[in-house]
């Protein structure tokens, strides 16, 4: 069974919380990176996998996009979307990713935000990506960094005794494969890949790899969360443009 970790009410309340107060890594950090990655949205048909509430979906509207469809495995999310972002040309959709089909129906740009580390079988989701772009279509995603996802254990710093963060531990970044964590519940599962099998397996796929980020806070977020500075020691994002050749 796929994990829908939004369904449960402890964690989607303290998830809705956190991001409306609009202080987070997303805000400072992987939002304005994976916008940055966009061509343009004037005309463009989007895909969002794992759109959430919405908001970026949105955003792609306001910015010209002529349609937008909106993808997620949760009904808590959709239905805030729903209520939340709403638009005569976005149409949203309750589905796993992995499970998703539509028939007859190309885009020029797929984006997917923090989802595809959910994914078991990356590969299979490319296949299906691909089949879904236009010839020249750009897909653009994040994911947690492999830095980030390589140890089974959550709390990697290294520090002093006095708390000082000294280094970040990496360990096992070529065991590919399930982690489980603890973010507000227990057993958040994400699925840990190497940066080369990020890369080549949409290269493999008749993808081009235009752009690949790492990013770091904007300055202001640097002002709010001055934790972000540890951005500069250890990435946790990254952003993949790629394009489909043919």
């Amino acid at each position: 069974m796929k994990q829908n970790i939004y369904e449960n009410p402890v964690f989607f309340k303290e998830y809705i919380s956190l991001r409306e107060s609009g202080v987070t890594y997303n805000d400072f950090i992987e939002q304005p990176a994976i916008k940055s990655a966009i061509s343009t949205l004037t005309k463009k048909s989007i895909l969002d996998l794992g759109c959430g509430t919405g908001h970026f979906a949105r955003y792609c509207i306001d910015k010209g996009a002529s349609k937008v469809t909106g993808v997620d495995i949760s009904r808590n999310m959709i239905d805030r979307a729903k209520i939340e972002n709403s638009h005569e040309k976005i149409e949203y959709i309750c589905t796993p990713i992995e499970e998703l089909e539509l028939h007859n129906q190309k885009f020029d740009l797929i984006i997917s935000s923090l989802a595809i580390h959910y994914i078991e079988d990356y590969s299979k989701l490319i296949v299906k990506i691909r089949s879904l772009l236009n010839k020249n279509g750009e897909f653009i995603f994040s994911t947690e960094h492999p830095i980030a996802t390589a140890r089974n254990e959550v709390n990697n710093w290294v520090k002093d005794e006095n708390g000082n963060k000294l280094h970040w531990a990496l360990d096992s970044y070529q065991e590919e494969g399930k982690r489980e964590h603890n973010w507000y519940v227990d057993g958040v599962v994400i699925y840990h890949r190497t940066i080369s099998t990020l890369m080549n397996t949409l290269i493999d796929n008749g993808f081009s790899i235009e752009k690949v980020i790492e990013p770091q806070s904007i300055p202001s977020g640097l002002d709010k969360m001055p934790k972000l500075v540890n951005e500069e020691r250890r990435p946790s994002f990254i952003v993949i443009k790629s394009r489909r050749l043919s």
